[in-house]
């Protein structure tokens, strides 16, 4: 065998080496920097989303007050014996007798189903003004109340006070 056969061997033999056990790593290396490629892409996509989550927390922190407001409109416990004290309280404050809360059902708005109404029947008796600024509290109050049908009896001879029958919706979480 002379030495330029002998070469030509091992360059060919280096070439099936190459072809057959570096050319695959090259390939697997080749594709594992494209997935750390679209790794990084991906982290720096979430950190961007972080950051945009971290910016919109801290503008929400400006408006706690607003927040609380809402919250208080739509509170996420109907809890009726807090309703029932408002419309006392709410009542009295402006000169009106709360004389009957009646019958009241806790459905499902068929509106939006995460939203639930409180429909009660209430019985007050006062003077025409006092029922005026009574409906104007109710109007000014924070939580969403709707008042859905108004009935009143004018005072009989003796009595110098109206009877008031209202239906009113209230709505919570």
């Amino acid at each position: 065998m002379s030495k330029s056969s002998a070469i030509a061997i091992l360059l060919l033999s280096i070439l099936i080496i190459g072809a057959f056990l570096v050319f695959p790593r090259c390939q697997d290396l080749r594709a594992l920097r494209l997935e750390i490629g679209k790794r990084n892409a991906e982290l720096q996509s979430k950190e961007k989303h972080f950051s945009n989550l971290q910016e919109a927390s801290r503008e929400l922190e400006k408006y706690q007050l607003e927040l609380s407001k809402i919250d208080s409109a739509l509170p996420s416990d109907p809890s009726l014996p807090s309703l029932f004290n408002f419309l006392q309280k709410a009542s009295s404050q402006n000169g009106l007798i709360l004389e009957d809360i009646g019958v009241f059902s806790v459905t499902v708005s068929e509106e939006n189903p995460e939203i639930k109404e409180i429909n009660l029947n209430l019985g007050a008796s006062g003077s025409y003004s006092s029922f005026k600024n009574f409906l104007s509290t109710l109007e000014k109050s924070a939580r969403l109340i709707e008042i859905e049908n108004i009935s009143f009896s004018a005072p009989e001879e003796k009595e110098s006070s109206f009877s008031f029958d209202l239906k009113i919706k209230v709505r919570s979480y």
